[in-house]
Order: structure tokens, then sequence, then C-alpha cells
């Protein structure tokens, strides 16, 4: 498993001498592997980088305490610097009234981004597997999609890298027993409360008894096929915006509306998202109801007309221009 690792570092580039990497490490079975083969792999191998752990206790479990002096040893012994923070998730998922699994996610997440800051890190590695790959796709399909949704988890994406992303979830559990790493077992990840276990404990293997075995390698080739023809297509419409852009800033940007008008409806979509997200940095709350209301704002091009998808945009269409402006 290590071989295949070294493999995914290699093709996505994930690694290179002089990174300092936070790894985000549970105590389960993908994360210490990760955290043991990355070690391993520092030792021996001629890559330069530093590693750096970072564990978080949502205190949840009982077990959450063990959980963390686990890792604590782990890297103790073998004189890896260790972060630890202990987070009170339920309680600040029923102050912000949202869900204990999302409230986890963005408390982790802030924390990593954190630390990465404290300590001068560049990378965060986080162990999403193959099979958590084919998880995601599943959800965004059952919670419906569009093309983009299918790429599942990107093996690297900003600083995130995922050196695991190939290995499936059978070879790390095997690779445990193996070196003895004797992980830390989350129960709950086998309580069917959450959408993403109910994915992993009922649909994943109902499809692969009835339908097919190799569903996950089936749903992972999928989803590397998407990833690959939607990288092209943000290639195209990264070049057509440079032709279409006649004025950018931080609060507006302004689009040729006869050069927008000539594109296939498939280019304006994508068009509009990269817009968007070039203003605010994401298509948060962008459905796509309102892509077509801009698609026919811009088609009917007679006269000074505006649409306010949500209260933080504004688009006008005005002296043969589109104008895309923050209300922030």
């Amino acid at each position: 498993m290590i071989e295949k690792v070294i493999k995914t570092i290699k093709k996505y580039n994930l690694i290179e001498d002089g990174d300092k990497i936070i790894l985000a490490v549970s105590g389960g079975p993908d994360s210490i592997s990760m955290l043991d083969i990355l070690y391993k792999i520092q030792q021996n191998e001629n890559i330069n980088f530093e590693i750096i752990v970072a564990h978080v206790n949502h205190m949840i479990r009982e077990e959450a305490m063990e959980d963390a002096i686990y890792v604590k040893d782990f890297c103790e012994k073998r004189n890896i610097e260790f972060y630890l923070k202990s987070i009170d998730v339920k309680k600040i998922a029923n102050n912000n009234k949202i869900g204990t699994e999302e409230a986890g996610r963005k408390e982790r997440y802030g924390f990593f981004n954190e630390l990465a800051k404290k300590t001068s890190a560049n990378k965060i590695a986080i162990a999403h597997n193959k099979n958590d790959n084919v998880e995601t796709v599943f959800m965004h399909i059952l919670r419906g999609t569009g093309i983009n949704g299918l790429k599942g988890i990107e093996p690297k994406r900003g600083m995130y890298i995922r050196p695991l992303i190939e290995c499936e979830r059978n070879e790390i559990e095997n690779y445990c027993e193996e070196n003895n790493l004797e992980p830390r077992i989350d129960k709950t990840n086998f309580e069917n409360v959450y959408t993403r276990n109910k994915v992993r404990n009922i649909v994943i293997p109902y499809v692969q008894k009835e339908f097919n075995q190799n569903i996950i390698e089936t749903i992972d080739r999928l989803s590397k096929l998407v990833t690959e023809e939607e990288e092209y297509m943000e290639k195209q419409v990264k070049n057509i915006y440079k032709n279409l852009c006649k004025f950018e800033s931080k609060k507006e940007i302004q689009l040729d509306l006869k050069k927008f008008n000539m594109q296939e409806r498939v280019i304006k979509s994508r068009l509009i998202l990269y817009t968007i997200t070039r203003i605010f940095g994401s298509t948060e709350g962008i459905e796509k109801v309102h892509i077509d209301d801009i698609i026919k704002l811009c088609g009917n091009n007679i006269g000074n007309k505006f649409l306010t998808p949500n209260k933080n945009i504004k688009i006008l269409v005005k002296n043969h221009k589109i104008y895309f402006m923050s209300q922030v």
C-alpha cells in the first residue's frame, strides 16, 4: 500500500521538497494509516518534507479523549509535533441551528486552517479514501447534482491533499492489521443516523449484492472521467471569459452582451457561475433557476433590466453589457 500512496503522490504532485504538512488524524484506520505511511515515506524516500499532526476532540463520544491520547502517544514515540483541540460540537450545532455533522466539519477545517497559519504549513493532508469518494458521489446524486457533483473528492484542492484517495477501505484495514497499528474505531460509523452512514452501510452494500459487486471501482472511474472533462471545460470557459470581459474589479464585472448571447447554453451557464465565483469566491445560493433567469434576461436585450438572484448580487443588462455587481 505504501507503493500505491507514493504513486498517488507522484501522479497528482501532492508532496514536494520543502513542504510542511499538517496531517488531520482522528486515530481511525484511515488517518492512522496515512500518518504511518507518510512518516515512513519521510524517513525512507528521497523527499524532504515535514509533518505535523492535528487532532480534534468533538466531545461527543465517551471514548473521545482516549482517541486523543492514542494519537498523541503515537506521535510522541516518533517525535512528531502534535496539536490537540477540544470542541463542544453539540453546543456549537445547537447555537447555530445546524447539524452536528456540519458543525463538526466547519470547526475541524477552521482549526486546520488556523494551525496552518500558526505553523507556516503549506499543505493539509486529509485521509479520504476511494470508498469515501464513491460515497460522496452517491450522496450528491441522491441530493440532486450537476456534472460537477460527480467529480467527488479531488486528490488535491488548494492546500488540501488526499494521499489515500486511490486506496480502498479494505486495503487500509489490512495495512493496519499487518503493521499492528490498532486504530481507534468510531462506533458511530455503524449507526445509520447520518446520510453518509446510510450510503456506506446500506446503499452501497445493496448495490454490490444486487447489481454490481465492483461498484466502488465503477463509480470511482466515472468520477475520474468527469474530473478530466470538467478540467477541460473549465479551461475553455476561462479563455472565453477573457474574451468577453470588458471590466473587472472586486465589486463589479462587465461582460460583452452580444458575445455572451452567441455562446452555447452550456457555456453561458458556466460563464455565469465562473463570473459569480470571481466576485464572491463561490456560487453558494445560486441555483439552476437563477442561471435560467439570467440567461433569459440577457436574451431579451431590449432596454435596461436587472435581476437579484440573492441579496448579495445584482445582475444588470445595460448598454450592450452584462453587469455582475456585489451588493455587500
